[in-house]
C-alpha cells in the first residue's frame, strides 16, 4: 500500500506551479531577447548599407518647394 506521508502533496504541488511559471517566464524572456536581437541587426544593416545605396544609385537630395507669399 501507499504510504501518502513519505511525499508532501502540498509541496510538490508549489514546485509544479513555481516551474510552470518560471518556464512561462523563460519563454516570455528569450522571446523579447530574439525580438531586440533581430530589430538591432536589421538597424545596424541599414546603418551600414543605406549610404552605399544611396551614392551608387545618385540619389540626390530633395529640393524644397517654397510657398509663395501673398
Amino acid at each position: 500500500m501507499f504510504n501518502l506521508w513519505t511525499k508532501n502533496p502540498l509541496m510538490s504541488m508549489m514546485l509544479s506551479g513555481a516551474n510552470a511559471w518560471a518556464g512561462a517566464a523563460r519563454g516570455v524572456m528569450l522571446g523579447q531577447a530574439k525580438h531586440r536581437r533581430t530589430a538591432a541587426m536589421r538597424e545596424g544593416t541599414k546603418q551600414v548599407t543605406d549610404p552605399w545605396a544611396a551614392a551608387l544609385t545618385n540619389a540626390a537630395p530633395k529640393k524644397r518647394v517654397r510657398k509663395k507669399g501673398s
